[in-house]
């Protein structure tokens, strides 16, 4: 029955997303979307499947609230009349290790106003990361840590 919600739901944001509500639409994406959860029918048992989906969205909240954050902090440097900034380079040591997490915690640290994620080290253990004011990295690098890595960590393990 919650196959049955969900791909209805599903095929619901389908119609929204394509612009289409056609009865055609809507049961094509009713069919993509039962498709879909059939593909990942082992990876969604009904306790599992609601505690990771909670934890994505705990995830997306607090990228949307870093962003919120840090684009203020990064609008307030562009604004003030001296820009006492000291930019740089530092190493991220990685607590991931498979690489979607490696990929999506870059992509965050990247989309993230005066981040900018650089480089990974061969053996996958550091994260290079630019940022606009390296004055505190070490609180950089707990704050990544403490933030995105152990939301990612949560939301995937």
């Amino acid at each position: 029955m919650i196959i049955f919600i969900l791909s209805l739901v599903l095929a619901i944001i389908w119609a929204a997303i394509t612009g289409s509500a056609t009865l055609h639409n809507l049961i094509f994406g009713f069919a993509l979307s039962t498709l879909s959860l059939w593909v990942v029918r082992d990876q969604m048992s009904a306790r599992g499947y609601w505690r990771r989906l909670g934890r994505i969205l705990s995830l997306l909240l607090l990228f949307f609230k870093e962003l919120a954050l840090s684009a203020w902090k990064v609008a307030v440097l562009v604004v003030s009349p001296r820009m006492d900034l000291k930019p740089g380079i530092f190493a991220f040591p990685l607590t991931v290790d498979r690489d979607f997490e490696i990929t999506l915690l870059a992509n965050l640290i990247t989309l993230t106003p005066g981040t900018l994620s650089v480089d990974v080290s061969e053996d996958r253990k550091t994260l290079f990361v630019h940022a606009i004011d390296c004055s505190d990295t070490d609180a950089t690098v707990r704050d990544i840590a403490g933030g995105f890595e152990r939301k990612i960590m949560e939301a995937f393990r």
